[in-house]
Parts: structure tokens; sequence; C-alpha cells
């Protein structure tokens, strides 16, 4: 069962924070800790962890769904965004990442966005401008892997396989996720594409910290991007 505890009345509760969750028990506390100055509802889906990472979170305040046994990172994005859009109240859904190198302030930045500009899904950008520094082998393969998905879906997106995008509920509605690894990136850009629902790129930074370094993200997702691009 879905467990939190309470949160102020002065927080978005409208906006609902949906979080794949994978042995991240370093960080996210910090990661939820921050989402709730902000938030009401944090959803971490936890998909198979083994250290610690699904208690930690709840013990942090968000809502904890659990997967028995890990899925990929696709299938507890389906989770957590059948989830939230189970509770009428959820208007937008924000999808973050749970290991730190997504910022608040970008997130409420690409909410405004949407509420005002009336898009119904807001695409996180770190190609946009020039505060990101991937490293030259992970900007080439993040650019390989962004002309692929453009070709593949049709869509023209300077940044397909960044986390941090804002969905509003009618196209978060017609989202049914069937990859379950990383290729569920080009798969959502996809699903909106076939929406016909207007959409903007929205610049962000993402932080490349000594963390996610230490655990190899930093090329190591973008090198799976590429090999789940070419075996789906």
């Amino acid at each position: 069962m879905p467990m939190s505890v309470p949160v102020p009345h002065t927080l978005d509760r409208r906006a609902w924070v949906v979080m794949p969750l994978y042995n991240e028990a370093g960080v996210i506390a910090g990661v939820v800790g921050d989402l709730r100055t902000k938030f009401a509802n944090i959803v971490c889906v936890d998909d198979g962890s083994s250290d610690g990472s699904a208690r930690i979170a709840m013990e942090a305040g968000a809502l904890l769904v659990q997967h028995p046994v890990n899925l990929g990172q696709g299938a507890a994005l389906q989770t957590g965004i059948d989830f939230a859009l189970s509770h009428p109240e959820c208007e937008y859904i924000v999808t973050f990442d749970a290991d730190g190198q997504h910022r608040i302030e970008d997130a409420l930045g690409m909410l405004e966005a949407a509420r005002s500009g009336g898009a119904a899904v807001v695409f996180g950008s770190r190609f946009l401008d020039d505060r990101t520094r991937p490293g030259w082998m992970k900007k080439v393969i993040l650019k390989t892997a962004i002309w692929v998905t453009n070709m593949t879906t049709g869509m023209r997106l300077t940044d397909a396989h960044n986390g941090l995008r804002v969905i509003r509920r009618d196209a978060a509605q017609k989202i049914e996720l069937k990859q379950d690894r990383m290729a569920h990136a080009t798969e959502i850009v996809l699903e909106i594409g076939r929406t016909g629902l207007p959409w903007i790129e929205y610049p962000v930074e993402l932080l490349y910290t000594d963390y996610s370094k230490a655990k190899g993200q930093s090329v190591l997702n973008s090198v799976n991007i590429l090999v789940d691009l070419v075996v789906r």
C-alpha cells in the first residue's frame, strides 16, 4: 500500500512528481526532501532496490509504490504515471530522476510554462543553452540518440533522453509504455507525437555530480540508450 506523511497546505497539490527509484539510498532522502518544499505529492516507484532506498524515500515523505523485482525504468515510470492518474486532483505529472541530477527550479519553470502557455508536454533540454557540460563522449552518444529518436518519431527535439518532463493529464492518459529499459524515452516521445497535442522544450541544467560519476552513469546510461534503440 502507498504510504505518505502529512505536508503543509501551501504546496502544489495539482502537479505530482513521479520518480523511478533503484538503489539510490545515498541521495534519495535529499532529493525527496528538496521536492517536498514545493510539491505535496512525490511518488517514488521502487523498482526492486536492495539497498533500503524504499524505506528511506518513504521516511523522507514520498508516496511509495513498489515492484517486487527490478522491471526497468520504463516500467517504473508507467507504474508511477498510472498511480498519479488514479488521483483526480492530479493535473500535471513531473517526471524526475532520483539521482540528484535534476533541478527543482527547472521543474517549476517547466510547470509555469505549461500552465501559462497551454503546452500539453514540456520536455527539458540540456542542449538549449551551455550550462550543462556532459563531456565530449557522452555528448556525442546523446546527440546520436537524439538523431535516431527524431528519425524514428518524426519529432524534432534537441534532447530526446532527458528524464525531466512535465506532462498534462490528458497527454499522460495516452501514454502506455511497453519498453522497460532506456528505450522507453524514445517510446514516450513517439506516443506524445501521435497525440497531436502541443509540446515545447525548456532549457534545463543537468548536474553531473560526484555521486553520479562514481556510479558510472555519465557515459554508461548513454551507451545503454544506444544499445536499447538498436536492439528494440
